[in-house]
């Protein structure tokens, strides 16, 4: 996890740095819709010191209180994310309703939409970074970073373009009511990452794509057994847990039977190798005689 715990402490500086030019570019045009965009980007800091803090946590051994390791810690700070995202969406709205109810002079600067710019672009090499490492390491808080910061750039690059058709325009009423647009746009990305997130910490099963391959690397090793049932997975962070039934025959050895369970679980770590793997022998005068049947 030494790559993620890098990632995450780059996140924190990069947010700094966008963060700074968003705020310049806020205060330099008085635009509630730059304020809307700089208010994400405090979710941003805020989301990457949890980040730093999940990441180096879940990097921890299991432990006499975790014997399962500490992977789920990713999950708490995705649903963390997610709230901060909410509470963003509520100060921009507050901000659009000001700005609608008293509008300002709307100034152009170029300076202030260039800083604007500026940001956008470094995060969306940020964000395109964070999602592809995030679903190699197969991380979900540098995952649910990254896709907090695509939606960032895509309200950016709307806040950009509504500014200048306001200006162009002199329909100052544009302003606020892309504030209001971003808004609702924070705020759907706020309640997706908290729904992933939630799934995670609820032992959500893994993806039906990666059942069927499951079973089917079961059915291909486990040869010498009658039948397997009651399979069983689960995602924690990176590592994904799966567990079921053996049925062999009642007079089998159990070195035989402890064979048959070996070649399954290197079958399954070659699939992947992030896979934990508890498997229960049961003798088939006991079976339930359901599920996969692998011979």
């Amino acid at each position: 996890m030494d790559e993620a715990a890098r990632l995450a402490n780059a996140t924190l500086a990069v947010g700094l740095l966008v963060l700074g030019l968003k705020v310049a570019a806020y205060l330099l045009t008085g635009s509630a819709a730059l304020y809307s965009d700089a208010a994400e980007s405090v979710v941003n800091v805020a989301a990457a010191v949890a980040l730093i803090v999940a990441v180096r946590l879940a990097a921890a051994p299991p432990d006499r209180n975790h014997p399962y390791g500490h992977h789920k810690a990713e999950y708490v700070s995705a649903v963390l994310e997610g709230a901060l995202i909410v509470i963003a969406a509520g100060a921009i709205f507050h901000e659009a309703w000001s700005t609608w109810r008293d509008p300002g002079e709307l100034e152009f600067s170029a300076a202030g939409l260039g800083a604007n710019l500026a940001a956008s672009v470094i995060n969306g090499i940020w964000c395109a970074v964070l999602l592809r490492r995030g679903k190699a390491l197969r991380s979900p808080a540098l995952a649910a970073d990254g896709q907090h910061l695509l939606t960032d750039v895509i309200s950016s690059v709307g806040v950009l373009v509504g500014i200048a058709a306001a200006l162009l325009t002199g329909q100052l009423w544009l302003d606020p009511l892309i504030a209001c647009a971003v808004a609702l746009n924070v705020l759907w990305s706020g309640a997706k990452l908290v729904r992933t997130s939630v799934g995670g910490l609820m032992d959500e099963a893994a993806s039906p794509a990666a059942q069927d391959r499951i079973r089917g690397v079961i059915a291909t090793n486990a040869e010498g057994a009658i039948e397997a049932h009651d399979l069983r997975t689960r995602n924690a962070g990176r590592l994904t847990f799966v567990d079921f039934h053996l049925v062999v025959a009642g007079d089998m050895r159990v070195t035989e039977a402890h064979d048959i369970c070996d070649r399954i679980e290197r079958a399954l770590h070659e699939e992947d190798a992030d896979m934990v793997v508890t498997i229960h022998v049961e003798p088939d005068d006991k079976a339930k005689h359901a599920g996969i049947v692998v011979l």
